[in-house]
This record gives structure tokens, C-alpha cells and sequence, in this order.
């Protein structure tokens, strides 16, 4: 494994790192391999120290400007700038990352989160960003849309209705954020679903140039919850006592089994700090001496902003901070050469 910092390919522009465009996918298959061969770039199986770079949502969705949730962070193109820096830091140190994981925010329409689950006595559905109490279920305001039930609960709207109370009733139990209305996103099969273009191909050259398949993590797809984390849905256990969803235990396994694993991806607040917080829960459930191999790439990474609405950078940072203080690593992805080696 060369452990240098190796050069830009020159295929990578900055400048299209805003944009969705296809991948030639052949043409940089071929430029891999004569990478590797120039220089050294060794098979990650022959690793010694296994190194996991954790991709969370790097999605058009969340990335290129005017799509449905882009996070601008407080530049206003946050993820655009964090998405230049991770391509780089992919680029940089390809002898270095034994194998990339990208998770993949994936969603249909008629879920909890979405407009047209939701109606109230004038037909009417909620608009994004409205925010769902339990009181409100409880007294009618918003119920579960009649319409919806053929499709996800085959026809009984009765025990959709009661899990919508018991939903939103387990979310404030827990003290999570209350049911957040989203606009549609992530949609499967859509262009919003997909891997920014120049962070894909990034990872995609880095699987041809190591020889290590990249794995995708499916996350978000289950309509009776929400999963801001790849690891843990928001509820597992319907209004009835029986499980709707589980943690993804898998998963759990295979990012710990790294001997360094750094993180990065949209959004700071949100999906990026409740994957570390369910990572770190399991790490102190096991061994917290395991967090010191934890790396968080606070450059790569932006909080939700949206100006005169709402702003998380200070509930970002302080999560991160917690982070620190549990023995994971703030780091740079410019300053990788101090860290990583």
C-alpha cells in the first residue's frame, strides 16, 4: 500500500461538482488501472491497516443546488464545497482507503414524512416543514389520508391511524425532533436519489484503482418511520407491540471491523450526526476505547441552514464536540497527511 499522497487525476473539475452528469464509466475504468500501475497503487486486500471512508447521503438530493433539500450550510453552497474537498481527499489518498461505503436516503411517496400521508378536515395536506405533535393527531387536526391505506397498510385505516398517534407519541418520548413534514425527495428511481456525479465517479475510480467493491447502504424506504440514521429507524416497535423495523446490525459490524474509519457527507445536524451518535452508542455498548478510531471530516461535511428559517451550526458543533469528548478525531480532509498515515 502506498501510503503518499498522490496526485489529482486530471479528469476532476471542480467546477462540475454542482452539476449531474454521467459517468464514462469505461474511459475511467481504464484511466484506474493505469493509475494503479504508475503509481503502485496496490489491491486494498493487502492492506495492513484497514482504513473505511463512510459516505452519509452524498445525494443529489442533498447536494446540487436547487434540488429538493440541499444543504448550503453557512456559505450557502456548503455541501457544494464539502463535495470538492471530499473528491480530492478520495483522489489523495486512494492508496490509503481500503474500502468506501456510501449510504443512500431512499424514499417513495406515501410515507410518514410526506405530504400525502397527512390530511385535515379541509382535504388539505400538509406543506413541508410543517412539524407534527401528538397532540394534534390526537385531536384530528392532521390524520393519516384514507388513500394512502390500500397502498401501505393493504386497506386498514384503522391501525395506520393508530400507529400515527403512537408514532409521533414514541418520537417525543424518546426526544427526538418532532414528525417533520418533508418536501418529496430521495425519490427511488429519481435523479434526487442518486450519488452527486463527481463524488461517484471519485468512488468509482477508487473501486477499479483499490479492487474493492464499494457498498451501498439502502436506508429511509420503510413508510412507517423515518431513518435520519443508516444504523437505527427512529421506531422499531408499532402501536400493536410488534416490530415495523430493526437496527441494522450488519452494518454496525462491518464498520468496526476497521482499524480507522473516517466520516463524512450531509447533513452536519442531521442524518451524518445521528449515524455517529447510533455508531457511538454501539461503541460504548462494546468497547469505548473504539471510538479513538473514528474520524470525522469536519470539512466535508455542512449543517442545515436555511437563512431567516432556521439555522443548526451550533447544535452541529456541539454534537461534534460530544463526539471529541467520547475519543473520536475532528479532522481535515486538506490536512490528511497528519492524520492518516
Amino acid at each position: 500500500m502506498d501510503t503518499h499522497q498522490l496526485p489529482i487525476p486530471i479528469f476532476f473539475a471542480p467546477s462540475k461538482v454542482s452539476e449531474v452528469w454521467r459517468v464514462p464509466y469505461q474511459q475511467r475504468a481504464q484511466e484506474a488501472a493505469t493509475w494503479s500501475k504508475k503509481y503502485n497503487i496496490t489491491p486494498a486486500s493487502e492492506d495492513k491497516i484497514r482504513v473505511g471512508l463512510l459516505l452519509v447521503d452524498v445525494q443529489n438530493t442533498f447536494c446540487i443546488p436547487g434540488f429538493e433539500l440541499f444543504v448550503g450550510g453557512k456559505s450557502g453552497i456548503g455541501a457544494v464545497e464539502d463535495n470538492v474537498r471530499l473528491c480530492e481527499f478520495i483522489y489523495r489518498n486512494l492508496g490509503v482507503i481500503s474500502a468506501i461505503a456510501a449510504t443512500m436516503d431512499t424514499h417513495t411517496a406515501m410515507q410518514i414524512f410526506h405530504p400525502v400521508f397527512w390530511i385535515n378536515d379541509s382535504g388539505e395536506h400538509p406543506a413541508p416543514a410543517t412539524l407534527i405533535t401528538p397532540e394534534e393527531v390526537a385531536r384530528g387536526i392532521w390524520k393519516v389520508n384514507p388513500a394512502v391505506a390500500a397502498s401501505i397498510s393493504g386497506g386498514n385505516y384503522q391501525a395506520l391511524q393508530n400507529h400515527a398517534l403512537h408514532y409521533v407519541n414514541q418520537l417525543t418520548h424518546h426526544g427526538k425532533y418532532p414528525l417533520t413534514v418533508w418536501p418529496y425527495h430521495a425519490m427511488l428511481g429519481g435523479i434526487s436519489h442518486a450519488l452527486v456525479s463527481a463524488v461517484e465517479e471519485a468512488v468509482f475510480f477508487h473501486t477499479i484503482a483499490r479492487k474493492t467493491q464499494a457498498r451501498f447502504e439502502i436506508k429511509g424506504n420503510n413508510p412507517l418511520t423515518e431513518n435520519y440514521s443508516v444504523l437505527h429507524p427512529e421506531v422499531l416497535i408499532g402501536a400493536d407491540g410488534q416490530p415495523i423495523a430493526q437496527k441494522n446490525t450488519d452494518l454496525i459490524q462491518y464498520l468496526l471491523k476497521f482499524d480507522k474509519l473516517i466520516v463524512a457527507g450531509q447533513a452536519k445536524s442531521h442524518c451524518v450526526a445521528w449515524t455517529i451518535d447510533d455508531l457511538l452508542t454501539e461503541i460504548k455498548s462494546r468497547d469505548a476505547s473504539l471510538a479513538q478510531k473514528i474520524y470525522l471530516l469536519e470539512d466535508c461535511t455542512s449543517p442545515v441552514v436555511i437563512p431567516n428559517v432556521v439555522d443548526y451550526s451550533e447544535q452541529a458543533e456541539a454534537t461534534f464536540e460530544r463526539f471529541a469528548t467520547a475519543g473520536m478525531h475532528l479532522v481535515k480532509s486538506t490536512q490528511a497527511s497528519d492524520w492518516l498515515a
